[in-house]
Protein backbone atom coordinates (compact mmCIF):
# COMPACT_ATOMS: atom_id res chain seq x y z
CA UNK A 1 0.00 0.00 0.00
CA UNK A 2 1.34 3.60 -1.17
CA UNK A 3 0.66 5.98 1.69
CA UNK A 4 1.21 9.93 1.22
CA UNK A 5 4.72 10.77 2.25
CA UNK A 6 5.63 12.08 5.84
CA UNK A 7 6.70 14.80 4.16
CA UNK A 8 9.71 16.09 4.81
CA UNK A 9 10.43 14.56 8.33
CA UNK A 10 13.49 14.42 9.36
CA UNK A 11 15.38 11.60 11.86
CA UNK A 12 18.82 12.94 13.40
CA UNK A 13 21.44 10.72 15.22
CA UNK A 14 23.53 12.87 17.79
CA UNK A 15 26.66 11.05 17.92
CA UNK A 16 25.68 7.54 17.50
CA UNK A 17 27.66 5.11 19.37
CA UNK A 18 26.07 1.61 18.39
CA UNK A 19 25.80 0.81 15.17
CA UNK A 20 23.31 -1.60 15.17
CA UNK A 21 20.87 0.69 16.51
CA UNK A 22 22.15 3.66 13.55
CA UNK A 23 21.45 0.94 10.72
CA UNK A 24 18.38 -0.25 12.63
CA UNK A 25 16.88 3.64 12.51
CA UNK A 26 18.05 4.19 9.19
CA UNK A 27 16.03 1.32 7.95
CA UNK A 28 12.80 2.33 8.94
CA UNK A 29 13.86 6.08 7.51
CA UNK A 30 14.22 4.35 4.20
CA UNK A 31 11.16 2.36 4.71
CA UNK A 32 8.98 5.37 6.08
CA UNK A 33 10.02 7.75 3.49
CA UNK A 34 12.36 9.99 6.18
CA UNK A 35 15.37 11.84 5.53
CA UNK A 36 18.46 10.89 7.85
CA UNK A 37 21.20 12.89 9.27
CA UNK A 38 24.04 11.65 11.56
CA UNK A 39 26.15 14.22 13.38
CA UNK A 40 29.46 13.26 13.90
CA UNK A 41 31.61 11.95 15.30
CA UNK A 42 29.92 8.66 15.33
CA UNK A 43 31.43 5.57 17.34
CA UNK A 44 31.64 3.65 14.24
CA UNK A 45 32.32 4.08 10.71
CA UNK A 46 29.65 3.67 8.39
CA UNK A 47 31.54 0.37 6.67
CA UNK A 48 31.14 -1.11 9.89
CA UNK A 49 29.48 -4.61 9.42
CA UNK A 50 26.87 -4.29 12.31
CA UNK A 51 26.16 -0.90 11.02
CA UNK A 52 25.80 -2.47 7.72
CA UNK A 53 23.59 -5.78 8.57
CA UNK A 54 21.20 -3.88 10.52
CA UNK A 55 20.81 -1.54 7.65
CA UNK A 56 20.80 -4.00 4.92
CA UNK A 57 20.47 -2.95 1.53
CA UNK A 58 17.79 -0.57 2.59
CA UNK A 59 20.31 1.94 3.22
CA UNK A 60 21.22 1.99 -0.58
CA UNK A 61 17.58 3.99 -0.73
CA UNK A 62 18.54 6.59 1.77
CA UNK A 63 20.61 9.54 1.62
CA UNK A 64 22.49 10.21 4.95
CA UNK A 65 23.57 14.09 5.74
CA UNK A 66 26.39 13.86 7.98
CA UNK A 67 27.27 16.46 9.71
CA UNK A 68 30.62 17.20 11.38
CA UNK A 69 29.45 18.54 14.43
CA UNK A 70 26.30 19.59 15.91
CA UNK A 71 26.91 23.19 15.32
CA UNK A 72 27.21 22.94 11.68
CA UNK A 73 23.96 20.66 11.61
CA UNK A 74 22.12 23.61 14.19
CA UNK A 75 23.13 25.97 11.70
CA UNK A 76 21.68 24.01 8.46
CA UNK A 77 18.47 23.40 10.04
CA UNK A 78 17.99 27.21 11.30
CA UNK A 79 18.71 27.95 7.76
CA UNK A 80 16.29 25.65 6.66
CA UNK A 81 13.45 26.94 8.89
CA UNK A 82 13.03 23.57 10.58
CA UNK A 83 12.36 22.72 14.38
CA UNK A 84 14.16 20.38 16.39
CA UNK A 85 12.37 18.19 18.31
CA UNK A 86 14.61 16.42 20.57
CA UNK A 87 13.56 12.90 22.42
CA UNK A 88 15.16 12.67 25.75
CA UNK A 89 13.98 11.03 29.20
CA UNK A 90 14.73 14.21 30.39
CA UNK A 91 11.78 16.11 28.87
CA UNK A 92 9.08 16.78 30.51
CA UNK A 93 6.44 16.88 27.58
CA UNK A 94 4.78 13.79 26.39
CA UNK A 95 5.24 12.81 22.90
CA UNK A 96 1.30 12.06 22.32
CA UNK A 97 0.81 15.76 23.42
CA UNK A 98 2.84 17.65 20.57
CA UNK A 99 1.78 18.76 17.38
CA UNK A 100 3.92 17.61 14.42
CA UNK A 101 4.27 18.93 11.71
CA UNK A 102 6.00 18.68 7.84
CA UNK A 103 9.89 19.55 8.28
CA UNK A 104 10.54 18.69 11.59
CA UNK A 105 13.77 17.42 12.63
CA UNK A 106 13.41 14.35 15.52
CA UNK A 107 16.57 14.09 17.04
CA UNK A 108 17.74 11.20 19.08
CA UNK A 109 20.85 11.34 21.30
CA UNK A 110 23.78 8.99 22.10
CA UNK A 111 22.47 5.34 23.28
CA UNK A 112 25.47 5.91 26.31
CA UNK A 113 25.12 9.58 27.18
CA UNK A 114 21.87 11.25 25.72
CA UNK A 115 22.11 14.81 24.48
CA UNK A 116 24.07 17.44 26.01
CA UNK A 117 22.99 20.89 27.42
CA UNK A 118 24.21 22.70 24.10
CA UNK A 119 21.96 20.26 22.19
CA UNK A 120 19.01 20.63 24.83
CA UNK A 121 19.02 24.49 24.88
CA UNK A 122 18.48 24.57 20.96
CA UNK A 123 15.90 22.31 20.66
CA UNK A 124 12.47 24.08 20.09
CA UNK A 125 10.74 21.19 21.71
CA UNK A 126 11.75 18.04 24.16
CA UNK A 127 9.83 14.86 24.17
CA UNK A 128 9.78 12.38 26.34
CA UNK A 129 7.78 8.81 26.11
CA UNK A 130 6.31 8.03 29.54
CA UNK A 131 7.32 4.53 31.20
CA UNK A 132 6.48 3.26 34.06
CA UNK A 133 8.17 4.33 37.47
CA UNK A 134 11.65 2.58 37.64
CA UNK A 135 12.12 2.12 34.07
CA UNK A 136 15.08 4.32 32.81
CA UNK A 137 14.46 3.73 29.11
CA UNK A 138 13.82 2.17 25.81
CA UNK A 139 16.45 1.14 23.50
CA UNK A 140 16.85 4.33 21.39
CA UNK A 141 15.63 2.35 18.03
CA UNK A 142 12.52 1.66 19.49
CA UNK A 143 12.06 5.07 21.11
CA UNK A 144 12.82 6.37 17.50
CA UNK A 145 10.18 4.12 16.12
CA UNK A 146 7.65 5.21 18.32
CA UNK A 147 7.81 8.59 17.92
CA UNK A 148 8.65 8.85 14.23
CA UNK A 149 5.39 6.32 13.81
CA UNK A 150 3.55 9.31 15.60
CA UNK A 151 4.27 11.65 13.74
CA UNK A 152 3.84 10.45 10.32
CA UNK A 153 0.45 9.55 11.85
CA UNK A 154 -0.38 12.76 12.32
CA UNK A 155 1.01 14.32 9.36
CA UNK A 156 -0.31 11.82 7.25
CA UNK A 157 -3.90 11.93 8.76
CA UNK A 158 -3.59 15.58 7.74
CA UNK A 159 -2.63 15.32 4.23
CA UNK A 160 -5.71 12.52 4.22
CA UNK A 161 -7.97 14.85 5.18
CA UNK A 162 -6.74 17.87 2.87
CA UNK A 163 -7.10 15.71 -0.01
CA UNK A 164 -10.32 14.53 1.08
CA UNK A 165 -11.80 17.65 1.89
CA UNK A 166 -12.52 17.38 4.89
CA UNK A 167 -12.07 20.21 7.78
CA UNK A 168 -8.60 19.89 9.34
CA UNK A 169 -9.96 18.20 13.10
CA UNK A 170 -12.77 16.26 11.82
CA UNK A 171 -11.96 12.27 11.71
CA UNK A 172 -13.04 10.21 8.87
CA UNK A 173 -15.75 7.83 9.85
CA UNK A 174 -15.73 3.86 9.12
CA UNK A 175 -18.93 1.95 9.52
CA UNK A 176 -19.49 4.75 11.91
CA UNK A 177 -16.47 4.77 13.60
CA UNK A 178 -14.24 7.58 14.46
CA UNK A 179 -10.12 6.97 13.69
CA UNK A 180 -7.94 8.32 16.00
Amino acid sequence: MQLPSPASLTLALYQPDIPQNAGTILRMCACLGFAAAIIEPAGFPASDRHFRRAGMDYLDHLTIARHASFGAFNAARRAAGARLILLSTKAGLPYTEFGFAPGDILLLGRESAGAPEEVHSAADARLVIPLQNGMRSLNVAVAAAIVAGEAARQIRLVQLRTAEGSKIGEFPTIAGSKLA
